[in-house]
């Protein structure tokens, strides 16, 4: 009996045709076709979003200069470890909502509406009220260039104060995902890097407003698409908001929501960790280093985000499954996305690979030969195995949908702990050098698959028993 059976039920009807002409009930139809019209918003809304530090990265780096560009990257990294904690809380109350949605209990999904708002939303605040106090020591944690620190300083200032706006826009975000409406988030991501894009323009190249205005730029736009989805919520969403009876304290309910959120959190915030001292790492080796991998950061965010969002989309699909106890299509589903994953992480390679040198002119100017060979040197070598990506993110959300998060943290270990060893032990070899970064990064997503796919072997029976 798993955590999600000794939670109280009540099973009632699902709401008429008119509340649900974007929604996606991925229990029943065509397996792959439900998944990639769910997981097409998905993944233009994540490519959208990296337009927020993109259009930083891209006008800071033409406009501003390259000190200020390694500022934008190094509070990239760091942006994406503090948010990762909220976003990963998120993603693991959609697991849960999506279980109950799947099993019809639609009173128990309300319920845990309340309970995962008011927890999550403290954990958004405590983590923004930390990032202001402890501000000068991240600049230090992460060797931040003397050229750059600045920079850095003045950035993140601003950009700590859009933190509770992505959490709203992201807890809205996972209720109307987990029951397959991946629309609306899209549409309000799209208005708000087109808003993102046009405040970096007036901020910095009319107002030379420099990095403090590619930060605000970020949080007006995170501010937009966090209130504009809350506001949908409450209008169009009705049949989803809690009622008076569901305004209550519920331990079962709540332990679920924070063990399985709490570790998919912790899975996340492991893999941005690494993600961290890696950029530590590279920030050790000069400002030529640090400036390029903040160019690459964003091509590769862009060249396998649809493989991840597709991994998320694939937990969503496992979850609704896995509540409404259809085992035999879990199976089906999990044949058809790694097919579907690998075929596009093979292209996607194919396309980082030849096209290198182009990519990188798009955020180096072309006199800046150093920072551009080594950016082409770490994508010929990290995006010709995408695939291994791909595959791992499957795996998260495979793990993560059948209720089994901690599974997906040890993944996250064996990927990002082999990573990080292996760059800190092969870069400090001088024949070796930097390239050692590089090459450990795929080393770590094939150690991840290896255990990830023998696991799913070794108790294919156990996993499935719906």
């Amino acid at each position: 009996m798993t955590a999600l059976d000794s939670v109280k039920s009540i099973r009632q009807n699902l709401p008429g045709r008119r509340y649900k002409t974007m929604n996606r009930n991925l229990t029943e139809g065509k397996i792959g076709k439900s998944l990639v019209l769910f997981s097409l918003p998905m993944i233009l809304g994540n490519m959208l979003q990296q337009l927020y530090n993109v259009a930083d990265t891209l006008i800071v780096g033409r406009t501003v200069g390259a000190a200020a560009l390694s500022a934008v990257g190094s509070s990239y990294s760091l942006m994406v470890l503090l948010t990762s904690i909220i976003i990963g809380l998120c993603m693991g109350s959609s697991v849960v909502f999506a279980q109950l949605y799947g099993a019809r209990r639609m009173d128990d999904l309300k319920t845990g509406i309340i309970n995962s708002l008011v927890f999550i939303f403290i954990v958004a605040f405590v983590i923004m009220a930390a990032s202001f106090l402890l501000l000068d020591s991240f600049i230090v944690w992460l060797n931040v260039p003397a050229e750059a620190a600045e920079f850095t300083r003045e950035y993140l200032r601003v950009i700590f104060t859009g933190i509770m706006a992505v959490y709203v826009y992201n807890f809205f975000t996972s209720i109307l995902r987990s029951i397959g409406n991946t629309v609306v988030p899209l549409i309000f991501l799209a208005v708000s890097s087109l808003m993102n894009i046009a405040l970096d323009i007036i901020f910095i190249v009319c107002f030379h407003m420099g990095v403090s205005g590619a930060a605000w730029a970020t949080v007006i736009s995170q501010i937009f698409s966090g209130a504009g989805i809350m506001i949908y919520f409450f209008k169009k969403a009705r049949w989803l908001c809690p009622q008076k009876k569901h305004l209550r304290y519920d331990k079962a309910l709540l332990s679920y929501i924070i063990s399985n959120s709490s570790l998919t959190a912790i899975q996340q915030s492991i893999m941005n960790f690494g993600i961290l001292m890696v950029q530590g790492l590279v920030n050790s080796f000069g400002f030529y280093a640090s400036a390029a991998f903040a160019a690459v950061v964003k091509i590769d965010a862009f060249a396998y985000m649809p493989a991840q969002d597709f991994g998320n989309a694939f937990s969503t699909f496992i979850a609704q499954n896995y509540g409404g106890k259809k085992a035999d299509r879990i199976h089906k589903g999990t044949r058809t996305a790694f097919a579907m994953s690998v075929i596009f992480c093979a292209a996607a390679s194919a396309c980082v690979c030849i096209l290198a040198e182009p990519l990188m002119l798009i955020f180096v100017k072309a006199e800046e030969t150093e920072i551009i060979r080594i950016g082409v040197q770490y994508l010929r070598i990290e995006g010709a195995f995408y695939a291994g990506i791909g595959i791992l993110f499957l795996l998260y959300g495979f793990y993560r949908g059948l209720g089994r998060a901690g599974m997906s943290i040890v993944l996250t270990v064996i990927s990002l702990g082999s990573r990080v060893l292996l760059a800190y032990v092969l870069s400090a070899v001088p024949s070796i050098g930097m390239v050692g970064i590089w090459w450990a990064v795929p080393v770590g997503w094939f150690l991840a698959d290896c255990f990830g796919i023998w696991y799913f072997i070794r108790n294919k029976s156990g996993l499935l028993s719906c």
